[in-house]
């Protein structure tokens, strides 16, 4: 394999790769770039074996997205709606409640939480639910809120970001999902989702949260207009925050999904782009732990050949996604750990479920 990554004319990013050497943004771009795919999935497979074996990991999660009424209404986004839209929803903390006690019966380790910027809730509302969440299930890790709710959180508080986070922390918070990230290029927040907080102010929250112990992950929304450089600009960015604050755990490359959405024109993602950016991500990502193939985004099937492309998660149990299915997502809106056990399994590597911080629960 090595003599066909070397007639790829990447012979020398695998030089670089097997010597554990950081490729540069000129090397990320020719990944991009390059049509074999499968050279570029060697290299990447050859960074997911050394960081992670052959382990796979997935975890037992519930997902709650509170409410959809958002003022950012972003171009690329069929989830967010005005408050005054027949679709809007929000739950009161009854009901966020009524969601986590349906569940009991569960062995459910997470509860993933995100919703829109609402203009009209306030601070209190979010302490409340996490509140709400660990009274009725104290051992669970709560992973909520993107970066971007916390800038708005913190502007409803009135106080700075760090301090912010450690009142929602005392209210149960235990980590961050990685949304909100989509491209930090300034040209394509100016023509997709222009009222919404910047990518350096994204970056900024997330090493705010990392010095105070908070892990978060992050994640990069590809296929709509984006060009290749502004793939690894991004990439680039996480790359540096990373190495400043080692606060990541994982990151996840999400696609595109336009049905519903102001960019409805554009076509699906293909799986050889789904593909070469998780692998171009481990090859790029050096110093993540891990790579995920979030399979709701683009099928169990794909998350099965991604784990030799560099992927080394395809997130869970998920029970209720409705952010992608609002944009056209066909995959079912959860999955067994039978299921998911099976997959991983067939795809010669080694199920772990996992808690959110990659804590081992169940080795199969």
């Amino acid at each position: 394999m090595d003599a066909y990554v070397e007639q790829a004319g990447l012979g020398d990013i695998l030089h670089k790769i097997r010597n554990s050497e950081r490729i540069s943004r000129e090397d990320g771009i020719r990944l991009y770039q390059s049509p074999h795919l499968l050279a570029v999935g060697y290299l990447a497979n050859i960074v997911r074996e050394r960081q992670n074996g052959d382990n796979a990991y997935f975890i037992y999660n519930q997902h709650i997205n509170y409410s959809n009424i958002c003022t950012n209404l972003c171009k690329f986004c069929a989830f967010g709606k005005d408050k005054d839209s027949a679709q809007a929803y929000e739950m009161s903390r009854e009901e966020v409640g009524r969601k986590v006690r349906e569940r009991l019966n569960e062995p459910i380790s997470e509860i993933h939480m995100v919703g829109g910027i609402h203009p009209d809730l306030p601070f209190s509302y979010y302490t409340d639910i996490l509140k709400e969440i660990k009274a009725i299930r104290p051992e669970v890790h709560i992973q909520a809120f993107t970066c971007v709710e916390i800038d708005h959180l913190a502007k409803l508080a009135g106080k700075p970001v760090g301090q912010t986070l450690e009142i929602l922390r005392e209210a149960g918070l235990g980590s961050i999902p990685g949304g909100g990230a989509e491209v930090f290029s300034p040209r394509i927040r100016q023509l997709t989702c222009e009222k919404k907080l910047s990518g350096e102010g994204w970056l900024e929250v997330a090493k705010i949260a990392h010095r105070l112990g908070l892990k978060t992950n992050a994640t990069m929304l590809y296929g709509h207009i984006e060009t290749v450089e502004e793939r690894i600009d991004h990439l680039t960015a996480l790359r540096e925050a990373q190495d400043e604050t080692n606060g990541f755990l994982a990151f996840i490359p999400l696609a595109f999904h336009p049905k519903n959405t102001q960019l409805s024109e554009l076509g699906r993602t293909s799986g050889m782009d789904d593909l070469k950016n998780l692998a171009v991500a481990r090859c790029f990502l050096d110093n993540f732990p891990h790579i995920k193939a979030y399979w709701v985004m683009i099928g169990p099937k794909m998350a099965q050949v991604a784990l030799s492309f560099g992927a080394d998660d395809v997130d869970g149990t998920v029970k209720e996604e409705i952010i992608t299915h609002m944009a056209g997502a066909e995959t079912e809106q959860a999955m067994s750990i039978d299921e998911l056990a099976r997959l991983i399994k067939e795809a010669g590597r080694t199920p772990v479920q996992r808690g959110t911080l990659y804590d081992v629960i169940k080795s199969y």
